[in-house]
C-alpha cells in the first residue's frame, strides 16, 4: 500500500524533479536510450513502479520485446548497439558508484560513443532515475497504475 503522495506532500520539489525530466527528454539523447538506462537502473535498484513505467514507455515507442527481455543480460546479448552498451555500462557504474567509483577505463570507452555534453546529460539521467527509484520505493508507489504517454493518447482518440 502506498505510504504517501509526493505531489501532495511536497509539490515544489516534485515539480523541480519533473523539470529535470523535461530537460532530459529535450537534451538530444535518444528517447529509447533514456528509457533503457532508466529500466536498467530500476532493475538494479529493484523499483517495481519504475520497472513497470519504463517497460511501458519503451513498448509505447515501439521497442521490441526481445530487447526488453534481454536487458538484464545486455553484456551477453547481441541486441544492443555500441552506443547503448556504453550507456548501459555507464548506468551500472554510476548506479553502483559506492562499489565501482566509475573507473577511468569505462569513461574512456564512453567517450568513444558520447560527447562531453552527452555524458553530462547521461549522468544526470542516471542520477535522476536513481533518485526516482528511491522516492518510489520509499513511498511504496503502487506498480501497474502508470500509463505511457502514447498509450494515454490512443485511449483518448
Amino acid at each position: 500500500m502506498q505510504r504517501f503522495d509526493y505531489v501532495k506532500a511536497a509539490p515544489g520539489i516534485y515539480h523541480a524533479m519533473k523539470g529535470l525530466e523535461d530537460y532530459l527528454h529535450q537534451c538530444g539523447l535518444e528517447e529509447s536510450l533514456l528509457h533503457l538506462i532508466k529500466l536498467r537502473a530500476s532493475q538494479i535498484n529493484g523499483c517495481a513502479y519504475c520497472l513497470d513505467m519504463h517497460w511501458k514507455d519503451l513498448k509505447s515507442i515501439g521497442e521490441p520485446d526481445h530487447r526488453l527481455y534481454e536487458l538484464d543480460a545486455w553484456e551477453e546479448s547481441p541486441f544492443y548497439s555500441d552506443r547503448e552498451r556504453a550507456a548501459l555500462a555507464w548506468t551500472e557504474a554510476v548506479t553502483r558508484v559506492a562499489d565501482s567509483r566509475v573507473p577511468d577505463a569505462l569513461y574512456d570507452e564512453v567517450r568513444k560513443q558520447f560527447s562531453e555534453k552527452e555524458i553530462a546529460n547521461l549522468t544526470f539521467a542516471v542520477a535522476a532515475i536513481n533518485a526516482w527509484n528511491r522516492l518510489a520505493i520509499s513511498a511504496r508507489i503502487t506498480p501497474g497504475t502508470y500509463e505511457a504517454p502514447k498509450a494515454r493518447l490512443q485511449k483518448q482518440t
